[in-house]
C-alpha cells in the first residue's frame, strides 16, 4: 500500500500504482479541492506541490512518488485562507465560478516564491493555466497585490 505525505500527514492509501495522484487525492484522501479538468495535464486546475514545485496531478501516477515527496493541496496552503495569495484572491474578487482556483492560487504561490516581484511577463509566462471564465487580469493583478507591486492595476485602474 503505497504511502504518501499529504499536508504534513503520511497517508496510506489504497489504490492502484498506477492511480493518478489527482484521483488518490479525490477519492482516497478526501481533498477535493484539487480539480478534474482536462486529464492530459493541460488546464492546470489539478496543479499541487510536490516538494515546493508546481505539479499537475492528473498526469502522475502514485507510483512515481516517495513516501518522502511532499505533497501540499489548496487544504494545506493555509487552514484559515490567510496566505498572502489567497487573501489577494478575495480582496479582488478573483473567481467567477471558483473551479480552477485551487490550481491557480498554488501556480501563484510558486510563482511569488522563484520571483518575489514578477512583472506582467513573468506572470504571463507562469500562469498557463486555463480560466473559462476569463479572470486572467484579476489573476495577473492578485498575483501583483500578494507580491506587495504597488503599482498594479486591473483594466488601467490602480488597486
Amino acid at each position: 500500500m503505497p504511502k504518501l505525505n499529504v499536508n504534513g500527514k503520511t497517508i496510506d492509501v489504497k489504490a492502484d500504482p498506477d492511480t493518478p495522484l489527482l484521483w488518490a487525492l479525490r477519492e482516497q484522501v478526501g481533498l477535493t479541492g484539487t480539480k478534474y479538468g482536462c486529464g492530459v495535464g493541460q488546464c492546470g486546475a489539478c496543479a499541487v506541490h510536490i516538494n515546493g514545485e508546481v505539479q499537475r496531478s492528473c498526469v502522475m501516477p502514485i507510483s512515481s512518488l516517495k513516501a518522502t515527496d511532499k505533497i501540499m493541496t489548496i487544504e494545506g496552503l493555509s487552514a484559515d485562507s490567510s496566505h498572502p495569495v489567497q487573501r489577494a484572491w478575495v480582496t479582488l474578487d478573483v473567481p467567477q465560478c471558483g473551479y480552477c482556483q485551487s490550481g491557480q492560487i498554488l501556480t501563484a504561490v510558486a510563482l511569488l516564491k522563484s520571483k518575489p516581484k514578477p512583472t506582467n511577463a513573468d506572470i504571463d509566462d507562469a500562469m498557463l493555466n486555463i480560466c473559462r471564465c476569463g479572470t486572467h487580469q484579476r489573476i495577473r493583478a492578485a498575483i501583483h497585490l500578494a507580491a506587495g507591486n504597488s503599482s498594479a492595476s486591473i483594466d488601467g485602474k490602480k488597486i
